[in-house]
Parts: structure tokens; C-alpha cells; sequence
């Protein structure tokens, strides 16, 4: 049987989510009450913000935790911690210290950008998301190509974001935290804004959305060297890229313009994927190459780098059930080559 003494020792050693103290630290645990006859726990518990997302994860936290230990129902109510302690331990807003954009930040961003449209840019994001989920990394993806937004039907997704407080709670599939500008508009409806309104939606990805600890945060690009491109250049200077081409040697002339503007940004480029790089005949086995060959190589060439992998055209394996019709299932031939991507990513980011 649980009893007071026991609660608080269970809770103690609990972190507050904005100050990164123990509760016990924090003299956070205000009440604690048990009724033995109905084996039921409350507590009051102390925090920096409430109404926010992070009071929600450290609710589910401690009742799990007291449910374990033999409670059979569990009350919490939250209050906020008195100036005082919140002075004490110099805690400022939350918003700016732990921002994706801040410098503590340990989050990686990868760009995924292409020359022109058309070339698979947001297929090769999809997948090289799901991909580095599959191998245990925790994944973001910004589907930040705002006028030509694809992210949410490309992967099945049919729900929307909810709001918590003043955060937007991002949804998650195969293992991907996925925002977009899909999610805001109805009915397919056109986006008729100019650049500076599209730095402010971006800018509110980063900043309002719930995203957690990620690894890597994704983002698919709009195609070219246009205002969301230079707004990416200039929000994250540490953000790595990945260039996206076909074989032809147009597509690979045009994308070495995104190239060249990631180099004059400073922005490291991981790698050259070249999509659509082949055609194999399920009959034959015999490749034929579509859109030419050698356009992927020359655009790593020059721009120093390496081709990441070359993917050939054909389409994943359709699932009614759990449909999500641009997703290569691990297995798929393709997939395998998303996989092998993948893991060249992670150990060139060490």
C-alpha cells in the first residue's frame, strides 16, 4: 500500500520540464494525500508554466509512475511555482532557451532541395525521414515547400494538429513528427502570399510547434532559390543539405544553383541524391535509363561532394489499409536504397 512517504520518494527525483530541476529541488510537491480505503493518490505539484504541453507530459509521467507503484487511481492538480523560485533558478521565457532556432539546440536540420520542380524532392524528404526513424533517430519533417505542400497526402496522413496552450502538437507517423501548411488551409484551397508572410508561417514551425527532442528536423524545400530558401539560409546557418536531381543534364544544371547558394550560405552539403536515375524491367532485369545518365555525378562533382545513391523509377507497394501512397516499405527494393541513405547520413553527421 502506498503511502505518503512513499508517493513523495517516487517524486522526488522527477525533473520539472522548463527548469530541468527535481521536484524535490524545487520544493515543487506541494500536497500529497492518500485514501488508503480506495488505494487513490493526489497530489498538487508546482511547475514554471501551466496549460502547456510539457505540464501534459509530466502529468502522464507521474501517474504512470504512481500506477506502477500500486495506485489504482491518481488526481493531480498543477500550480505555478512563486516568483521567487523561478528567480532563483533564472529562468526566463521558455520559448527562446530551448528553441529549435536557439544555440543550445542539438537538434541537426537537413535541408532537402532541388534545382527545379518535378525531380522527387519531397518523395527522396518523405522517405529519408521515415528512413533515419527506422534506424532509431527521433525525426522531424517541416513540409516547408508552402505554395506546393504534398507532405500529409504523401504520407497517408489524415488527421491535423492539435493545439495545447500556445503550442501546436505536430502528428506523427511511421515514427515522423510532421508539420505543414497543408494542415492550415481547407479544401486544397491556393496560397496567395507574398515572401514576408512566408518567413512568418516558417518561422512559427520552428518556434510554436511542439517538437520535442528530435535528432534531425527535416525540410522539404520549394523547389529553386526563392523566398522560403533564403528565409532557410538565413533562420538556420548550421543546416546541413541535400540536393535532389534526375540524370538529365538540365535538371542537374539547374540544381547546381541551389548548390551554389547552400556554399555561399555556408551551409554544409551532405550529398547528391539522383532520382529516376533508371528504369528496371520487371521481365527482363534491364535497366533503361530514362532521363539519360551521369547528371548526379557531374552535380557532385561539382559541388565537392559525393552521390548519396541513385534511385530508379517505380512506385511503393499500396496498402489499402494503411495507405500511404509515396512510403517504400522497408523491404521494397527502394527501400532498401532509402535505407542505405539513411545510414550514410547518420555517419557522415557523425
Amino acid at each position: 500500500m502506498l503511502t505518503e512517504a512513499k508517493v513523495l520518494e517516487l517524486l522526488n527525483g522527477l525533473k520539472e520540464p522548463f527548469l530541468h530541476k527535481t521536484l524535490e529541488e524545487l520544493n515543487a510537491i506541494e500536497e500529497v494525500k492518500v485514501k488508503e480505503e480506495k488505494n487513490h493518490v493526489s497530489v498538487k505539484i508546482g511547475v514554471a508554466k501551466t496549460g502547456t504541453a510539457e505540464q501534459l507530459q509530466l502529468q502522464t509521467q507521474i501517474v504512470n509512475l504512481l500506477k506502477e507503484a500500486g495506485a489504482a487511481t491518481v488526481g493531480i492538480r498543477f500550480s505555478e511555482l512563486p516568483q521567487e523560485t523561478l528567480a532563483k533558478h533564472q529562468v526566463a521565457d521558455q520559448g527562446d532557451s530551448d528553441s529549435l532556432l536557439s544555440p543550445n539546440s542539438k537538434t541537426t536540420f537537413i535541408a532537402i532541395a532541388s534545382g527545379k520542380g518535378g525531380v522527387g524532392k519531397s518523395t527522396v524528404s518523405v522517405n529519408l525521414a521515415v528512413s533515419l526513424a527506422r534506424l532509431g533517430k527521433k525525426v522531424g519533417l517541416i513540409d516547408a515547400d508552402i505554395y506546393g505542400f504534398s507532405v500529409p497526402d504523401m504520407m497517408g496522413i489524415t488527421k491535423r494538429p492539435v493545439v495545447r496552450g500556445e503550442r501546436i502538437i505536430p502528428v506523427e507517423r511511421f515514427g515522423v513528427k510532421v508539420i505543414s501548411m497543408g494542415f492550415f488551409v481547407e479544401d486544397n484551397a491556393p496560397i496567395i502570399w507574398r515572401g514576408p508572410m512566408l518567413g512568418k508561417m516558417l518561422n512559427s514551425f520552428f518556434s510554436e510547434v511542439e517538437w520535442g527532442e528530435l535528432d534531425y528536423l527535416l525540410l522539404d524545400l520549394p523547389p529553386g532559390t526563392g523566398d522560403v530558401a533564403l528565409d532557410v539560409h538565413s533562420m538556420l546557418p548550421a543546416c546541413k543539405e541535400v540536393i535532389v536531381t534526375t540524370p538529365h543534364p538540365t535538371a542537374a544544371f539547374v540544381a547546381a544553383r541551389a548548390g551554389a547558394m547552400a556554399l555561399r550560405t555556408d551551409h554544409e552539403i551532405l550529398g547528391v541524391i539522383e532520382n529516376m536515375a533508371y528504369f528496371e524491367s520487371k521481365v527482363s532485369g534491364e535497366k533503361e535509363y530514362v532521363f539519360g545518365q551521369g547528371g548526379g555525378e557531374k552535380l557532385a562533382d561539382e559541388l565537392q561532394t559525393e552521390v548519396l545513391g541513385q534511385l530508379p523509377l517505380g512506385q511503393p507497394d499500396w496498402n489499402e489499409e494503411d495507405f500511404a501512397p509515396s512510403v517504400y516499405q522497408v523491404d521494397h527494393k527502394i527501400g532498401k536504397i532509402y535505407q542505405d541513405i539513411a545510414q550514410k547520413v547518420v555517419k557522415a553527421l557523425g
